[in-house]
């Protein structure tokens, strides 16, 4: 089982930064790919990397947010820049692991993100 352990959320303010930071037990060779999603009313895709290193981004943060990784550390990031209001939410950090020919799911906790003046 593959345990993942998220931190770095908190309470900011409008066009203030935060780097949430997501560290996973399993082993980087049978990622798939790593991601992170928000929770406000539905759960959505913010951003996602693949293994060969391609990287998505929702519309809705490009510019502002970027993710990246860490191999040596196991460790995924989010830097998230002049943050908005409407970017409150529930942070969740997905892995995607291949295991034997089969993909399975892990998901962080969550870490709290709140953008309020």
């Amino acid at each position: 089982q593959v345990q993942i352990v998220e931190s770095g959320g908190g309470l900011v303010q409008p066009g203030e930064s935060l780097r949430l930071s997501c560290t996973h037990s399993g082993s980087m060779s049978s990622v798939h790919l790593m991601a992170w999603y928000r929770q406000k009313k539905g759960r959505e895709l913010v951003a996602r990397i693949f293994r060969d290193g391609t990287t998505n981004t929702t519309e809705s943060v490009k510019g502002r947010f970027a993710i990246s990784r860490d191999n040596a550390k196991n460790t995924l990031y989010l830097q998230m820049n002049n943050l908005k209001p409407e970017d409150t939410a529930v942070y969740y950090c997905n892995v995607v692991m291949k295991e034997g020919s089969v993909l399975k799911n892990y998901w962080g906790q969550g870490t709290q993100v709140t953008v309020s003046s």
